[in-house]
């Protein structure tokens, strides 16, 4: 213990403070450029901060000028002439023109255009410049939301030279431009020095990725980072404000989340049995059980904040009587079964669960079937298959789907698409407001799905921090307003940004180590065993990585669905198709997939739209480390352990040890980690609670932000390698020689640490292997907890996102280092136990 505390205290570093605002966001974006992807994720970094559009969209629906100064309608509606605000210049030094809006418009609107809101563009016939600073849009009929439209994410103007790596490189019109991007850890912004509007008050900007609640409570409690917008853990609210170093806003957001019911399936296709359902809910009894009070009730597909609200919650009260009646009336009145498959969020899962005992109620009886986002995807949203489902809708003015034909909703009704036809064409504001309340009424009217709340926006924040907007139309998380009330209210440390690959000279040092390791193997085993186990190695790989390929490639799910969103259209999905190869059957996909890996190319990461290579480099940098720095740490502490436990052995000091052993295998690592972070991150504030510092900020500082995670993975595996040894020295002792070794006057202890510890040592290195390859590829809970890069979190996320390229390439690597493993430890065998050399040659 005393070793432990040493290395605590050696490691603990104070924070230190900084002109930076480290912002937490539970979700990485998979790409940096929002005409590209739906994922929400992209544009809570990079929208309004590095990208701007032509509008800006306030939180009442109103549109007003962002890049576009002004803007004329031509009387019919068809015609909108933009003026640009002159002076705005790109972040690659281009001027902003009205050639670069076309341009944008057109690459949304071409044919293969993968751009994810390409429907809402679906009236626009034509764009024409004008001259340098004003832009003309044509329409084929009045659209009435083609304003709102290009405030959009995926509508930001790009500059047409920087388009192409916008993925990865984004260059925009903003307040910040991108500096580093360490995937799975951290995007760093840093401020525009000649940017067009108000500059930014603070000159960085960092957005740290957290996945795990409680890994987020952890990093908002201890400091690191200064505002947690959309803070996923609602439980925990009520504590955060009683902290008053800290504090919680909360906003709105434009996410509905609805009882979704497949309209075409008996007996939901029977508007009587869904108005039913709507009486059944008791909205507030969902919001209080499932979001712990938090959320707005909705009786409509719709804001409250948005433009012509109106507020239906009281057309369907809840009434269990009338309820019953209603099944009654359809010809249901005992009832009947059906399936509710709920997706991972906690908000479904536990409003799903709430929905079923109020639909109980009335004599409906739900299968609750939790499902993975993969399978949702395949078996919801594409397939249809499904009875009930709980899903947010986050998309803005996103009313237009129960329009489309085809969609998982099952719903068509004429007369609703002709409200939208009306609401479409209005060019006069009352006008406008009037469709959009017909189509609110029309929605609820028709019962389409259990309309249930609007998910708020918990914002946690440091309660020095001022300017950060906790609303906005769409997710974005706008920080260049955003300011410390004095100069001393530092966050987190900056460095949790910089480059997780070593530096140059170390990175030769795992090939010399190789090198050195092969030629001392071949020396003591021979050539011809260590040809034997290449080949058995290769094999194993090639077996392994199929089986992988071809396992992953049958689960539902498609990587498209996912990557584009729940309100793509077919034709967006079928360009996304082939553009990923995901068209092309699957031995095909195999071939090429084997012949790229034979050849050491991994392939292209669906979501990442970069080389895998690339991204297990940069995590590996962070898994092998720690597993080897648990692996060091274990045997350190396990040695003594075991020696003293062995040489106590029936003395009460010995039983002391080896109930400490056994204590220490039955707590589990991510408690210890837990308890590592509430102590020495929350309460004295020593470490970082998560995040991994980089090697390029040098070897301390990367070292100090493995040490909590390297202990709590470490603390369990000494126990058990403690107790190895131990029983393995125990065996020892009673031999022979030990007893030859006592008589000619060894003492106990010399005798136990020159005889009996090398011929007890064999046991140990077979459990160090395993250890190392278990830290290595099982370390994810870990990684979550202290929100570490490493390969765990990189092979979830890949899972979850239906990346199997990724998800192929990881697993072919941890397969390799399993093996290879196993190959050290035979040759440990040998070196350890002369014996055994022979036996192998």
């Amino acid at each position: 213990m005393l070793l432990l505390l040493a290395l605590v205290l050696l490691c603990a570093a104070p924070a230190m403070a900084k002109d930076t605002i480290t912002v937490g966001l539970q979700l990485e974006p998979p790409i940096l450029d929002p005409s590209r992807s739906a994922d929400s994720a992209i544009g809570e970094v990079v929208y309004a901060n590095v990208f701007e559009a032509l509008t800006r969209a306030g939180r009442d629906g109103s549109v007003r000028p962002w890049l576009a100064a002004s803007w004329d309608v031509s009387r019919d509606g068809l015609v909108y002439v933009f003026r640009l605000r002159p002076h705005v210049r790109f972040h690659n030094g281009h001027t902003l023109s009205a050639a670069d809006v076309k341009f944008t418009l057109d690459r949304a609107l071409a044919p293969n255009s993968i751009n994810p809101q390409k429907p809402w563009l679906q009236a626009v016939a034509g764009v024409d410049v004008i001259d340098p600073l004003a832009v003309r849009i044509r329409l084929k009929a009045p659209d009435s939301g083609l304003l709102f439209a290009l405030s959009l994410p995926a509508f930001v103007i790009f500059e047409p030279s920087s388009a192409a790596a916008a993925r990865q490189h984004p260059v925009g019109t903003g307040p910040y431009r991108l500096d580093v991007w360490k995937r799975g850890e951290a995007i760093h912004l840093v401020r525009t020095r000649d940017y067009w509007g108000r500059e930014a008050r603070l000159p960085h900007a960092v957005f740290r990725f957290i996945p795990d609640s409680t890994a987020a409570y952890a990093a908002v409690k201890s400091g690191d980072v200064d505002v947690f917008p959309d803070f996923p853990a609602p439980e925990s609210i009520a504590q955060i404000r009683l902290d008053p170093r800290l504090k919680v806003t909360i906003g709105t957001t434009e996410g509905q989340v609805i009882l979704a019911i497949n309209n075409k399936k008996p007996p939901f296709d029977n508007i009587l049995v869904r108005r039913a359902i709507a009486h059944a809910i008791d909205r507030n009894a969902v919001i209080n059980g499932a979001f712990y009070g938090l959320g707005t009730p909705i009786g409509s597909h719709y804001a409250p904040q948005d433009e012509g609200y109106v507020d239906l919650t009281g057309l369907y009260p809840h009434d269990i009587a009338k309820a019953k009646a209603l099944l009654a009336q359809a010809g249901y009145a005992n009832g009947f079964t059906a399936t509710l498959k709920l997706p991972p969020p906690m908000y479904a899962r536990r409003s799903g669960e709430i929905v079923a005992a109020q639909l109980a109620a009335i004599g409906i009886k739900l299968e609750i079937q939790n499902v993975e986002w993969a399978q949702w995807l395949s078996q919801v949203f594409q397939n249809h298959a499904y009875d009930l489902t709980v899903i947010n809708h986050i998309e803005p003015m996103d009313f237009d789907i129960y329009g489309r034909d085809g969609y998982y909703f099952g719903y068509d009704s004429p007369r609703f698409k002709a409200l939208l036809a009306d609401w479409r064409s209005a060019t006069d504001p009352d006008r406008r407001v009037a469709a959009l309340q017909a189509i609110q009424r029309k929605i609820a009217e028709d019962s389409v799905n259990g309309f249930l709340f609007e998910l708020p926006r918990l914002v946690v924040s440091n309660a020095r921090i001022g300017g950060f907007q906790a609303n906005a139309a769409v997710p974005s998380n706008e920080v260049s307003g955003t300011f410390f009330l004095d100069a001393t209210a530092g966050g987190a440390s900056p460095a949790v940004v910089g480059s997780h690959s070593a530096p140059n000279a170390w990175r030769y040092l795992p090939l010399a180590a190789l090198a050195v390791f092969l030629a001392f193997a071949v020396r003591t085993v021979g050539i011809g065993y260590l040809a034997g186990r290449s080949a058995s190695l290769i094999a194993t790989l090639l077996i392994a990585g199929s089986a992988v390929f071809f396992i992953i490639s049958l689960l539902p799910g498609d990587p498209a669905s996912f990557m584009a969103g729940l309100n793509a259209a077919p034709e967006t999905l079928a360009a996304l198709h082939r553009q990923l190869g995901l068209d092309q059957p699957l031995l095909a996909r195999y071939g090429h997939w084997l012949t790229r890996v034979l050849r050491g190319d991994f392939g292209v990461s669906y979501t990442y739209q970069v080389p895998v290579a690339q991204l297990i480099a940069d995590r590996i940098v962070v898994s092998l480390p720690l597993a080897l720095y648990a692996v060091i740490l274990a045997a350190v502490l396990a040695i003594p352990l075991g020696l003293f436990t062995a040489a106590w052995r029936g003395r009460k000091r010995g039983a002391v040890l080896s109930a400490l052993t056994q204590v220490g295998i039955a707590i589990p690592d991510f408690w210890l980690a837990i308890l590592f972070v509430l102590l020495f991150s929350m309460v004295l504030r020593w470490f970082s609670a998560g995040g991994f510092a980089g090697w390029d900020g040098g070897f301390w500082p990367a070292v100090h932000s493995l040490t909590l995670p390297a202990l709590a993975l470490a603390i369990p595996q000494a126990a058990i390698l403690g107790r190895v040894l131990s029983r393995s020295l125990a065996d020892v002792i009673g031999a022979d020689f030990i007893r030859t070794a006592r008589a000619k006057g060894l003492s106990p202890a010399a005798t136990l640490w020159r005889h009996a510890f090398p011929n007890a040592i064999i046991p140990v290195i077979t459990v160090l292997g395993l250890q190392f390859s278990f830290l290595l590829t099982g370390a994810i809970i870990i990684e979550n907890v202290f929100a570490l890069p490493g390969l765990g979190r990189l092979l979830s996320q890949a899972v979850e996102q239906r990346d199997l390229i990724v998800v192929q390439g990881v697993v072919v690597l941890l397969v390799a280092v399993v093996v290879f493993v196993s190959f050290v430890v035979d040759v440990a065998y040998a070196i350890a136990d002369p014996r055994l050399r022979g036996r192998r040659q």
